[in-house]
Parts: C-alpha cells; structure tokens; sequence
C-alpha cells in the first residue's frame, strides 16, 4: 500500500508540473507541447484522484495534499477543453441547408509519404465539396490529384517535397490568389477570394505553419505570429472570411484562443465536440490540430469528421452557410487589452507584421 501511494504521489507531482508549464510564456517546443494533450491528462488526473481517495485513508496530511494536486489539475485540464464538448453553448449557430449560399470545405493533411491517393479521390467525390485544402503535397500528389482538375478548374498549387506543400482545387471561381511564405522559407500559406453560387465573395486564408517539436521548429514563434498576423488581417476584411488549414496548434491552446479573440472568428466546433484529427492510428493520442475557422457572417449546415484515408490526419469537411442576418447575434471571444499586446509580441518575436498577410481585397 505505501509503494502504490508513493507512486501515485510521485505520478501526481510530474503531472501537476506539465500542467502548470503551459503558462509560461515561454515558446520553447518542451514547453508549448504540453498545451495539446490536456483531455488526456485530465483522465490521467482523473485517474491518479481515484486511486488517490482509495488510499486516502491513513495516509496523513500529505496524502491530503495530492488529492488536492490530483483534484487541481483535473479540473484546470477540464476547464481548457470544456468548450469543446458537447455540455458547453454552441458559438455557431445551425441553419439547415436553404437558399442561403453555402460552402462546403474538405480540408486534409495527405501525408506526404501516404500513397492512398485513390481513397481520397473517394472521398471527395463521396461529399462533393466545394473546396478542397490539401496539405503536404508534393509532385506525387499533385498527378495523383489530376483527375480533380475536370470538376474542379480553379486551382492553387504549390507542390514541395518538405512536408509542407499546399494544393487548393475550387469548383468555384477564384480571385487574388496568392501565395505567401510569411515567416519562412518553404512554408507556403494560401489566400484568395472564392466566389459563392450567388455571386458573394469570400476571403479564405489557408495555412500550414511548423509546429513545435524537436525535428521541426524549436519554437512556437512562426507558428504563433503567423497565426496572428493573420487574424489581424482577419479582423480588418471588409468581406466574410475563413481560415483553414492544419495549424499544427489545438483548438484550446494559448494562442489559438489569442487568434479567435484578435480575428473574431468563430469555431463551430466548440459546443459539439473535438473533432479530433490527429493521429488518425492512434486513439488515445488524438487533438484537434485540422480547422476551419469563419466570421460572423456564417452558420453552420454540417461539420464532419471524414473517414481515414492512409494519413496521421483525418480530413475534416465543414459546410457554411452566408447568413448574416442569422449570424449576427453569435458571439465572439471577448478581447482584452493585454491580448493586444500579446499579439504584438507575438508578431513582433516572428518578425511580422499583419500587413504583410495579403488580404485578396482588391483588384
């Protein structure tokens, strides 16, 4: 009995240290990776307090205090990912397919090494999207994918054989198009406008910036000022907007609630679950790295977890309704006066500014 609550305690005190690190500000990958797997240390948490209270009983004061330790990081775990499940309100109203104009996404990291390029031509023709967002995409894929080009003529294509190619195939008329590499070398970002059915444009921001790990980016800091730089220029558009792509960053991190706050943009995830898409093999490790963020102006008609097709990613499919008048009562972040120096602290360590982002504006 003493060994297993020595084990638990020690167990308790590494996780209440990974989960108190995140609140640094601190970029460096060791630190900014413990922001991804807090549904999984909330049930570890979870876990360690039962084990904790079963064994409780004549352990003493110190005993007492793990449970605390134990009880704190489950519940501060908890309040990170509760916005994106099922009991928390929705931020995205649902409106059922109607004649507002719509949009339907499939966004999707192939993996570059994948070579089951025909089930994701399945997939595709399966959900008929308007749009398609390809990520790690080289020359392969590019062929592969050319059986798209009869349906969907409007294209962007960006073929790298780094992990980060970037191919956009649109059925609808494209406008603008550009495309940028804002912090680093080889690191391609998409912007454009799209033209609906009913003749309203859209801006679209398509990204895929280096997470932080030790074989990639050190840091966090081109990630996040990206992201930044971005929802600035999100902020500023004069035409509703989104913003896709793997962002190599969680739903309920540090930053990506800093870009939903600077952006006022909205997720239509939170409220309905995680969607969680990454890594497609592994179950337990799972978060939600694939996003489609989007201004006031959209509802939300069907948002999808797709089937795998071959990659660490599952493809996410996101179908938006313009509907303005519907959209005008959801409700963004609120935005503080130390999130605007956040942000410029972020974009200033990634040596970018929001102008920088090009905005598909103007003709």
């Amino acid at each position: 009995m003493h060994n297993a609550r020595l084990v638990v305690a020690i167990l308790t005190v590494v996780m209440t240290l990974l989960t108190v690190l995140p609140l640094s500000r601190n970029q460096r990958w060791w630190v900014r990776v413990w922001d991804f797997p807090r549904l999984q240390m909330a049930v570890l948490s979870l876990i360690f307090l039962l084990v904790e209270l079963y064994l409780l009983p004549g352990g003493g004061p110190l005993a007492g205090f793990i449970v605390l330790l134990a009880l704190g990081c489950t519940f501060y775990q908890s309040w990170w990912i509760f916005p994106y499940t099922g009991l928390a309100k929705v931020q995205v109203k649902k409106t059922p397919a109607s004649e507002h104009s719509r949009i339907k996404i499939i966004n999707c990291n192939v993996l570059m090494t994948n070579r089951k390029s025909g089930k994701l031509l399945e997939i595709i023709g399966k959900n008929q999207p308007d749009v398609i967002v390809l990520l790690e995409t080289d020359r392969w894929w590019e062929q592969q994918m050319s059986p798209l080009d009869a349906e969907y003529p409007h294209s962007l294509k960006c073929p790298l054989d780094n992990l980060y190619g970037m191919h956009v195939y649109s059925r609808l008329p494209l406008f603008e198009a550009k495309v940028q590499y804002l912090v680093a070398e080889g690191i391609p970002s998409m912007h454009f406008r799209v033209e609906l059915s009913g003749g309203e444009q859209v801006v679209m921001h398509c990204l895929h910036p280096m997470p932080p790990s030790p074989t990639e980016d050190d840091e966090s800091t081109n990630r996040d000022g990206e992201l930044i730089a971005v929802g600035h220029t999100a902020a500023r558009a004069s035409y509703p907007t989104i913003v896709t792509g793997d962002l190599n960053d969680v739903a309920w991190s540090r930053t990506t609630r800093l870009f939903m706050k600077i952006s006022g943009l909205l997720d239509p995830r939170r409220g309905r679950g995680m969607f969680n898409t990454f890594h497609a093999s592994y179950p337990f490790l799972r978060w939600p790295l694939d996003h489609v963020f989007h201004s006031k102006e959209f509802t939300l008609v069907d948002l999808k977890r797709l089937e795998p097709m071959g990659s660490d990613h599952f493809p996410i499919m996101v179908e938006l309704a313009l509907n303005p008048h519907a959209g005008s009562t959801q409700e963004k972040l609120e935005i503080e006066q130390g999130d605007i120096e956040e942000a410029r602290e972020k974009m200033n360590n990634a040596g970018i500014k929001s102008r920088d982002v090009h905005q598909a504006e103007f003709c």
